[in-house]
């Protein structure tokens, strides 16, 4: 992609190029005029112009060679698909950056340069070289000299003819007749009105011809009203300061589980819409937060690099297990039995853990980019990663043997889900689809188009029968499992969504950009604001 990408910019540079070649020529024209001494200034002024589209356009060739050839290799600061925050959407820059940034902006410095040479102050009416005061332009005829006539097929729209004003003639002797116009005159001179004699009064100025009414214009009316701008969120002094990335439902349906980007999780009693407690705060952002199987706590990991098991009645800490090296932990997940978790990281490695135990099981390695998904299977045998490349790999637990690995999305994957029979996988990804996977044969059985952005969060309901899927174009989306096709569609009309969950009721759950928690109808229609964010 980079490539097709550096050969685009090599285009472009080269148009640029032959751009300034062609208006380099124009200068030269007119410099062979300037430079037969008719201005030493308009001369210096042409040189000067013709100097720089020459540099402009060399600079502008070298450009298109060093990017044909590869020479500036370098990737983006932020892949297209990755999340909008967070230090794993950050990719170093490599090769010569620096370099690759001048010529990246040499297109625009050039053009603005062809801009100002084009109609730059040596321009005087659409292309001819201005001269100093009170010197004649190149071609002009000289005061008191007949006009040289003007060649055949001439374009007299380019240059229209300067009409001069007339001067009356002297009382004595009488004036000749005046010369009749020349043929390429588009507007005449108005006839001059007859002379009076010279000791009674000068000439009589010509009678003014009223302008024509001016015709009012009714401009038409408007098609349709714009939209009202929606209403200000509210705000609640405990809520979250920052992006909610992550949801977690109680098994109980009783209470909700938060994380956020202010580095804080939250849990909050959902039938009574008030804060339980902040369990507690990561030393980064957060990015998981799961209940454990045994109900009474918690474990939750973000870009510090730290898993975290917190009591839910206070937030107390029971264990805290690093991973080092591995770097910061973009997602978790937890075995049906509690007993195991899986994390990925944004070194690419992925990591089982024995939380019996509180140590290290498997250090898996085989992404060449930061692991964006983690999900284990209903049995908790195996367990699947996804990567910002694409790329998905399936993993056994007990061994830590990869069992599979193939290409599943042109960007990045996000919102790796099973579903209850173990045997399929569904993933979000930065190419804007949502996938299902035959994990026995590797092979896609459905897709499930509509999102207009990065498919960033999955959620399955209970009865494995609807999906919902948040993104970063801001819309949640409720899927029929069986069919494909949408069911509803859920607009937060304030920026990315990057958390869905199922209540217990069936209602879909959002977290995101604003900060909000919402709740949204399974039937489709607008949601209301469960927990509202801090003021900002």
């Amino acid at each position: 992609m980079n490539r097709v990408v550096d050969r685009l910019i090599a285009i472009i540079l080269l148009v640029v190029a032959v751009a300034c070649v062609w208006r380099a020529w124009l200068v030269l024209g007119d410099a062979v005029v300037v430079w037969r001494g008719v201005s030493p200034s308009a001369e210096a002024s042409a040189s000067i112009r013709l100097a720089a589209l020459v540099v402009a356009a060399l600079a502008c060739l070298i450009g298109a060679l060093l990017f044909w050839a590869g020479r500036l290799p370098g990737r983006p600061n932020h892949q297209a698909g990755a999340p909008l925050f967070g230090r794993a959407a950050e990719v170093q820059d490599t090769g010569r950056p620096g370099l690759r940034k001048v010529f990246l902006a040499l297109p625009l410095v050039v053009l603005a340069v062809l801009a100002v040479d084009r109609f730059g102050p040596w321009h005087d009416r659409g292309g001819e070289i201005a001269s100093q005061p009170g010197e004649p332009k190149p071609n002009e005829p000289k005061q008191n000299e007949p006009k040289p006539a003007e060649p055949k097929g001439q374009d007299v729209a380019s240059a229209p003819p300067v009409q001069e004003p007339a001067v009356p003639p002297a009382a004595t002797p009488p004036a000749p007749s005046p010369p009749a116009p020349p043929p390429e005159a588009v507007n005449p001179p108005a006839a001059l009105e007859p002379l009076t004699p010279p000791a009674l009064a000068p000439p009589t100025p010509p009678t003014p011809v009223p302008a024509p009414p001016e015709v009012a214009v009714i401009p038409p009316p408007t098609v349709a009203p714009l939209p009202p701008p929606p209403p200000p969120l509210p705000t609640e002094p405990e809520g979250h300061r920052d992006a909610v990335v992550w949801l977690a439902v109680a098994t109980d349906g009783h209470s909700i589980m938060s994380a956020s980007t202010d580095h804080t999780i939250k849990l909050w009693d959902i039938a009574g819409k008030h804060l339980i407690r902040t369990l507690g705060a990561h030393k980064d952002m957060v990015r998981t937060a799961l209940f454990m199987p045994d109900g009474v706590s918690a474990l939750t990991a973000g870009d510090d690099g730290e898993m975290v098991q917190r009591k839910l009645s206070d937030g107390a800490v029971l264990h805290v297990f690093s991973a080092g090296e591995n770097g910061g932990v973009n997602k978790l997940a937890i075995s049906p039995d509690g007993k195991r978790a899986v994390t990925g990281h944004e070194t690419g490695n992925v990591i089982v853990w024995d939380l019996e135990k509180g140590t290290v099981l498997h250090v898996m390695s085989g992404h060449d980019w930061s692991v964006s998904a983690v999900a284990v299977s209903p049995d908790g045998t195996r367990a699947v990663s996804g990567s910002i490349d694409g790329t998905l790999k399936l993993w056994d637990i007990d061994s830590g043997k990869q069992l599979r690995s193939w290409h599943g999305h042109e960007h990045g994957t996000y919102g790796a889900v099973f579903t209850a029979d173990g045997h399929h996988l569904i993933t979000g990804s930065g190419d804007y689809t949502i996938k299902l996977w035959d994990l026995d044969s590797g092979r896609e059985v459905r897709r499930f188009d509509g999102h207009e952005g990065t498919v960033y969060t999955l959620a399955l309901s209970a009865d494995g029968k609807r999906l919902v899927s948040g993104s970063l174009d801001g819309t949640a989306r409720l899927w029929d499992m069986e069919t494909g096709n949408q069911v509803a569609m859920f607009d937060s009309q304030s920026g990315p969504i990057y958390a869905v969950a199922f209540a217990a009721d069936g209602t879909v759950l959002t977290g995101g950009y604003d900060r909000t928690i919402r709740d949204w109808p399974a039937a489709g229609g607008d949601g209301v604001v469960l927990f509202a964010g801090a003021p900002g």
